[in-house]
């Protein structure tokens, strides 16, 4: 088996990016050449790309629908998130999630059954999502709250692009949010759509929201795309630092570090049990040991996300020193190991 690399566990050393994520919405684009527009986006930086799919209906607007984004979806490998802002997603969800969408967001505000959209958003293994409109109170999503992934807040009135964000639904709704997300240990997100901008990102930062769809603010003429996505960013992260984490410096989202340092067959029963809570789990061969020792006998890292440790370390700490017992020291096999 050849020998895996593993990112250093220093955490200042893993990766740079920022907490805030920009998630780019193209209903301002050109949509007459929509691929190009994608493609721009994603080459200027952006981490998602953002879907407004109307129907005239639900909003008093019509932009385009599951096949236009299959078609989209072959042209680059970036996220979407598909926002549905249409009166019946129940009926038409097979075809967005056939499309490629890797997160599916619905309004809370329709009216069908919510519930079974939402499960069959999940049980296609993609990210589930609800959003309330500005006058919507957020206990509309308490029925639902096992079931998303995603709380979207709407800053604007949907249907049209380059609307006025509404700062008072985001100080009195963006971090109330969060608690609708409090069963998932990792992987729950607070998104905000409408207005967002660098003179609103600052504000939405420090509401503690994870992903700012941002719309006309990326398509105006003559802007530099890529020097706005990065300063919308760095705005994000400098209001959650100051506003919400005491002036510390926001963990990156993509930074990883080691959890524990186990036996194969105990971090592999480890992986398993954090993985079943919601949390990934990296596994590497531990360099401390040789090259050249078996696989078997040798140590293992675990690595999950830095944002996640304090959830691993509060539930699984425990059970990590079961482990680390039972796998005895090393040179030894482990319970129920035959030596190699």
């Amino acid at each position: 088996m050849a020998r895996i690399s593993r990112p250093t566990t220093n955490r200042l050393d893993q990766v740079s990016t920022a907490r805030a994520r920009v998630a780019a919405s193209v209903l301002d684009a050109d949509l007459g050449n929509l691929a190009n527009a994608v493609k721009r986006a994603e080459r200027e930086g952006t981490d998602r790309i953002h879907l407004d799919v109307m129907d005239g209906h639900f909003v008093p607007n019509l932009t385009f629908g599951a096949k236009t984004i299959k078609a989209l979806r072959r042209r680059t490998r970036i996220p979407f998130d598909a926002h549905l802002m249409i009166a019946n997603p129940g009926k038409y969800i097979d075809e967005y999630l056939d499309a490629g969408c890797d997160s599916v967001t619905i309004h809370v505000e329709i009216d069908e059954p919510i519930e079974p959209t939402l499960r069959e958003i999940r049980a296609a293994g993609r990210a589930a999502g609800l959003c309330v409109k500005p006058k919507t109170p957020l206990s509309a999503l308490e029925p639902y709250q096992r079931l998303i992934d995603i709380v979207m807040v709407m800053t604007v009135e949907p249907g049209f692009g380059g609307q006025s964000f509404m700062t008072d639904v985001a100080r009195a709704k963006l971090l109330a949010a969060r608690k609708y997300l409090a069963h998932k240990l990792h992987g729950g997100e607070v998104h905000v759509d409408g207005g967002v901008n660098r003179d609103t990102a600052e504000l939405v930062g420090g509401q503690g929201v994870d992903i700012l769809v941002v719309g006309s603010a990326l398509w105006l003429k003559g802007r530099d795309m890529a020097r706005e996505i990065r300063l919308i960013r760095a705005l994000a992260d400098e209001g959650y630092q100051y506003q919400l984490n005491g002036g510390v410096p926001p963990i990156p989202r993509d930074r990883m570090v080691t959890f524990g340092t186990l036996r194969r067959m105990q971090a592999r029963q480890l992986r398993e049990e954090v993985e079943a809570a919601g949390i990934p789990v990296l596994l590497f061969r531990s360099v401390e040991d040789p090259a050249d020792m078996d696989d078997e006998t040798r140590r293992w890292d675990l690595l999950i996300p830095a944002s996640a440790e304090g959830a691993a370390m509060e539930r699984f700490a425990g059970r990590r020193g079961e482990l680390e017992q039972a796998a005895g020291p090393l040179g030894e096999p482990s319970a129920g190991q035959p030596p190699a």
